[in-house]
């Protein structure tokens, strides 16, 4: 057997907190184009479990892959 693998972390910011015990976090990420070499961003939205509400709009956080909480939310806040 091998080594087990860790779950996949990501650092983004919080953009939406509507939800009951749910945060939406966007994600950026650098990308280099493949024919001009110039990196740009690209952006992906994650809905994230975040228990009593505590992260706000505008807050910096790290989210950590965890077990399918709901359809869409496969994350928690971890800082």
């Amino acid at each position: 057997m091998g080594t087990p693998s860790r779950p996949p972390k990501f650092s983004g910011v919080v953009v939406g907190t509507k939800m009951k015990d749910t945060a939406t976090v966007r994600v950026d990420r650098f990308v280099k184009h493949p024919k001009y070499k110039k990196y740009f961003v690209r952006s992906k939205k994650f809905l994230v479990h975040d228990p009593g509400n505590t992260a706000g709009v505008g807050d910096k956080v790290t989210i950590i892959a965890t077990r399918p909480i709901s359809k869409l939310k496969r994350f928690k806040i971890q800082k």
